[in-house]
């Protein structure tokens, strides 16, 4: 029947590979009959079938063959896991949105799958499937053989039964396993949402809202004395944030469950997990960008302070199962664009678009200090699809080369290209607009803004001393987006170091990049008070850190100084005892703000004080860092100034004498599965409220942009 009951009635347990020899032939016969296919031309029949199960059913005789095992069944289902045929329904569609159907199927030894067809509420599905038994994952058996059915859509809502049909080489066909999906319906309104900006600040779980928050204005009285730009959006919800194998997500999924409305793997963008070992052929779920572009013809921005490779930049456009294929990831990005309508990426990550070879220091691409090797560029991490990939999905195929410039080819193809933030602010918004302002991660805020306020040593040891603002990069995206949308937008901005600070436990940098964030959103929420036809989401990916507030200082800045050079650890006179001031004792911490909008120093007296949940051994004096630590992906890392940078926080502010064991053994904290706040602004805004699942946000925003805004 397709819904796991005829398994269960014949006392067989669909998922075991060994079954006696009357059940396995009994359901064969049901499973052919079940899905029409015993006398339909297109397939092959088992000859003589029905005779060899009376023989069977009569006599107790052994089958004359086995039968091929349906070892995993994408997309996702828990009836396919489980034979839980009941919500929740782990892939769901909008109607007509694309993705791959496939399976992988071990024949019995000594045969080979020689026909795969796809069904789908028992009956065939037309359409091309190709069949692959090389390259496979480490661990598969050799036999096997993966079967694919790419960019199938479905119209019909509903919730949909879909199986696979594979016979082998003696004649043999698998039992039946069948999954399940949802295409959720699309209702029209007369007023849909014309451009989505999402602004996702990387990491940034509730507390990283509300530090921020006490930074930027203090409290008087118990009462913020004026809010986030995030805090004024009127709508409110609660995020689920697992990914599609574990409670606590990477970056990967944690984007593009928001963007695909269905789960990801750890490490994995805009697919499933498949049983190959390549990481750009896995099977594909549509993109909001690539669905949005595709039935309307809207463009898309996507702006980071990461290196645009970067798992949350890449999780809107780029599909992989190895988030750190560099290479391949931004090649993606130029080679797709038509697929996507990307026409703003702004961001680090030059090291990607350089050539093989690009020595540093280089006067134009990478004037840092040092010699050391500009572009990360290979052939390893570059991709080259399958013919039948490519067709299906209308997309470039790909190809390994290292040598490409891939600023030049931008260029040629009529981008306005900004190295810095001089070019990006003189940019015009009638080209399309590429920016890279570093070769990996832009600097962060607090080294930025130390730059422009004549304390360049940080920048200037990086090289990259003239880097914009993340909301100097939001508002030149908008200008850009605007004037070369007339359907529309989707615009991605990326506060990045909020999650990458809270990984090096700097507390003084993430909530100066949460402020930076928050700045951004300002500038989002500005646009759409001018465009009534625009959403704007404020949400997180995960939470970084399990960070919280513990109070503030009982001390002045001055002795926070002199315990810092202590000695004393957790004795008197230390860093601890003494200084944490919690409950009544942390009071109201008062930071200072500059003309630039930014709080003047993070070192005021009675600061306010950070603890994490989730975090590495470090020593701990409560003092912003002069210096960052060192980052892996800078490609200068290695050589003089930046090797000489802090390697890790368990050797940084040790003079104090205060160690803190971690709870994981890493070398930098962790994310935690912590639910994470979303506000939302705007037209559509009244969708979002509640507690929900991160993949349901796609849903939301697909309903505003088709304009159905009743909730």
């Amino acid at each position: 029947t397709g819904n796991g009951t005829l398994a269960t009635d014949a006392g067989i347990d669909p998922g075991a590979p060994y079954q006696s020899s009357s059940a396995r032939m009994r359901l064969t016969v049901e499973w052919m009959a079940a899905m029409n296919l015993q006398n339909s031309a297109r397939h092959r029949r088992v000859p003589n079938l029905m005779g060899s199960l009376t023989v069977v059913l009569l006599a107790q005789m052994p089958a004359l063959s086995a039968a091929p095992t349906v070892t995993r069944l994408t997309p996702p289902s828990e009836l396919f896991a489980s034979n839980e045929a009941a919500p929740p329904y782990i892939a769901r569609f909008v109607a007509g949105q694309r993705f791959d159907l496939q399976a992988t199927i071990v024949p019995d030894p000594g045969q080979q799958i020689t026909k795969v067809a796809f069904t789908l509420d028992g009956g065939p599905i037309d359409g091309r499937v190709t069949l692959v038994s090389t390259g496979l994952a480490e661990g598969v058996p050799a036999a096997a053989t993966v079967a694919s059915l790419r960019a199938f859509a479905l119209d019909q809502a509903g919730v949909h039964t879909f199986d696979v049909v594979a016979t082998q080489s003696d004649g043999a066909v698998n039992q039946p396993r069948p999954g399940n999906f949802e295409v959720v319906a699309l209702t029209s309104g007369t007023h849909p949402v014309r451009n989505i900006i999402l602004l996702l600040g990387d990491g940034m779980g509730a507390a990283h809202r509300t530090a921020a928050r006490i930074v930027q204005s203090g409290y008087a009285q118990g009462k913020a004395r004026s809010p986030l730009a995030m805090d004024t959006f009127p709508v409110t919800a609660m995020i689920e944030t697992a990914s599609l194998n574990s409670i606590v997500t990477d970056s990967a999924p944690g984007m593009q469950n928001y963007v695909t409305g269905n789960k990801a793997a750890n490490n994995q963008e805009g697919v499933w997990p498949d049983d190959t070992a390549a990481p750009f052929d896995n099977p594909r779920v549509e993109y909001l960008s690539e669905y949005l572009h595709r039935t309307r013809g809207t463009t898309l921005g996507v702006v980071t302070t990461a290196d645009v490779f970067d798992a949350t930049p890449a999780s809107m456009a780029v599909h992989t199962a190895a988030r750190g294929a560099g290479t391949g990831i931004v090649d993606q990005f130029f080679d797709d664009r038509a697929t996507t309508g990307l026409t703003v990426l702004l961001g680090g990550g030059r090291q990607w678009f350089l050539p093989q070879p690009t020595p540093c220091p280089d006067a134009r691409h990478c004037p840092t200090p040092g010699q050391f090797k500009g572009s990360a560029r290979a052939g390893a991490s570059d991709y080259v699809l399958p013919a039948s990939l490519a067709s299906g999905w209308h997309v470039a195929p790909g190809a390994l080369d290292p040598e490409r410039n891939l600023i030049d080819a931008f260029v040629h193809a009529g981008w306005r290209y900004a190295p810095d933030a001089k070019s990006l602010l003189a940019a015009s918004p009638k080209q399309p607009l590429l920016g890279l302002f570093a070769l990996s991660n832009m600097n962060v805020a607090f080294d930025k803004l130390n730059g422009r306020r004549g304390h360049p040593e940080v920048v200037k040891d990086f090289g990259f001393p003239d880097q914009p603002l993340l909301e100097e990069m939001t508002q030149k995206a908008l200008e850009v987006l605007d004037a070369q949308s007339p359907h529309g937008f989707v615009l991605l901005v990326e506060g990045a170091s909020i999650d990458k600070q809270a990984h090096m436990m700097d507390s003084e940098r993430w909530i100066m990049d949460t402020i930076e964030f928050d700045h951004a959103v300002a500038v989002a929420k500005h646009y759409a008070e001018r465009h009534s036809d625009t959403l704007v989401v404020v949400t997180a990916d995960h939470e970084t850190g399990g960070t919280s507030i513990i109070g503030a200082a009982r001390v002045s800045a001055a002795e926070l100084g002199q315990r810092a050079d202590s000695g004393a650890g957790t004795a008197v006179g230390g860093p601890r005892n003494g200084v944490v001031g919690t409950y009544e004792a942390a009071r109201f911490p008062r930071y200072l703000r500059a003309a630039d909008g930014y709080p003047a120093s993070m070192d005021p007296d009675h600061k306010m004080l950070i603890g994490y949940g989730a975090n590495a051994d470090r020593h701990e004096d409560w003092i912003s860092n002069a210096r960052p630590l060192q980052d892996p992906h800078q490609p200068g890392g290695a050589v003089p100034p930046l090797n000489s940078y802090p390697a890790t926080a368990a050797v940084r502010d040790n003079k104090g004498g205060y160690l803190i064991v971690g709870q994981v053994e890493d070398a930098i904290a962790a994310h935690t599965g912590t639910d994470v706040p979303l506000s939302a602004f705007g037209r559509g805004a009244t969708l979002f409220g509640g507690t929900m699942d991160n993949t349901e946000v796609f849903f939301r925003l697909v309903r505003a942009a088709n304009g159905d805004l009743d909730n």
